[in-house]
């Protein structure tokens, strides 16, 4: 059980990120990212990958994406689900990411949900496939969609 420090620490680094002091932000959620936070890891991988607060870096942008994902944080699931389909940070390999995006969908995220629908919908590097996308569809709550 985190301490009332600890809580106040957190509540702060995520303040900073917020209001947008990212070098601040970076060395007070270090720690909690290495001690396993999937939420702080989610922010150092966002600063990473974008250079805020930092310079840019594509690996460790990566590996702490990977860690908040495998932490099971639904957010972070469908950022490396982004990742792999667009390239970022990584090979592309739309196995990986549509493996990410169900992960993220299965916790209920509608834009991972959204986003296989689509790429359903369009044969968005999968074959088409519009049974599969009614399907992503309807659990986005866009139960009403006709797909041509």
């Amino acid at each position: 059980m985190a301490t009332d420090n600890e809580l106040v620490d957190f509540a702060s680094a995520m303040s900073a990120f917020e209001s947008k002091h990212f070098s601040t932000a970076m060395g007070l959620l270090s720690p909690f990212a290495e001690q396993g936070n999937p939420e702080a890891q989610h922010r150092m991988a966002i600063m990473y990958q974008n250079g805020l607060g930092c310079a840019q870096n594509d690996e460790a942008a990566l590996k702490w994406m990977t860690a908040a994902a495998e932490n099971g944080f639904a957010i972070a699931e469908h950022g490396l689900g982004f990742m792999y389909m667009e390239g970022e940070c990584v090979e592309k390999d739309i196995n990986k990411a549509i493996e990410w995006f169900k992960k993220a969908a299965a916790q209920g995220l509608v834009g991972s949900q959204t986003t296989l629908a689509m790429m359903y919908h369009e044969g968005n590097g999968v074959e088409k496939d519009l049974v599969e996308a009614k399907k992503w569809y309807d659990m986005a709550g866009f139960t009403d969609m006709e797909l041509e």
